[in-house]
């Protein structure tokens, strides 16, 4: 078992060091750039960089995916994400990963990433991906993971990953930017501030005003 998950964990790895090749940011001129919290000075695209003489180890370390999500939420899944707000030394690189947790059964709902790709590894139980393409086929392209399985992701498309099993499962994501950014389909659109007009949701969804109603007070 401990092979199996040894197995696993190095495809997470591959998957991450896979994206650097493609990364969607901008490259670094330096050996590093540490982020830097400075958003009173203004914003720039991207994170201002620390010294190179103030750096530390620990600007490259974080231990957050070590750590089980808490998946006690309506869709029984959660996100650790190990971004550049979280690991400063990443800022530059053009990568990241996150953890993903599921419940029994939980689901990582509809959504995309604007800025990056992403390539998901089954780490343990067995998961239904699936992704959509634009307009106007709307494509779903979709496979049944187990340990060791990875799907890849383009940029801007729409997906998700539903846990099949009666136990807990695990996964990693790797992405090609260091802020991948993420965009939850029902919450964005029916948990918007403030909300969208219901004119424009009954119409668009073309659904009578009391289902609207009901769902966007799930999201509020």
């Amino acid at each position: 078992m401990a092979t199996n998950h040894y197995f696993t964990f190095t495809i997470a790895i591959l998957a991450l060091a896979f994206s650097v090749a493609y990364a969607s940011d901008p490259g670094p001129l330096q050996d590093f750039c540490v982020a830097l919290d400075e958003s009173k000075a203004g914003f720039v695209n991207g994170n201002f960089c620390k010294d190179p003489l103030l750096v530390i180890a620990d600007d490259f370390f974080y231990s957050g995916l070590r750590n089980t999500g808490n998946t006690s939420n309506p869709v029984g899944s959660a996100v650790t994400p190990a971004f550049v707000a979280q690991l400063p030394g990443l800022n530059t690189l053009g990568i990241s990963i996150a953890r993903i947790d599921f419940a029994p059964n939980g689901l990582n709902a509809p959504h995309f990433h604007p800025r990056a790709a992403e390539i998901f590894t089954c780490l343990e139980g067995s998961f239904y991906v699936g992704l959509i393409s634009s307009n106007p086929q709307h494509r779903l392209f979709h496979k049944i993971l187990h340990e060791g399985d990875i799907f890849a992701i383009p940029q801007g498309l729409i997906h998700f990953q539903l846990n099949l099993g009666k136990t807990k499962a695990r996964a990693m994501a790797s992405f090609n930017s260091q802020n991948p950014g993420i965009i939850t389909i029902a919450n964005t659109i029916f948990g918007s501030n403030p909300p969208i007009p219901t004119d424009v949701l009954t119409k668009a969804f073309q659904v009578d005003k009391k289902i609207i109603d009901h769902i966007q007070k799930q999201f509020q």
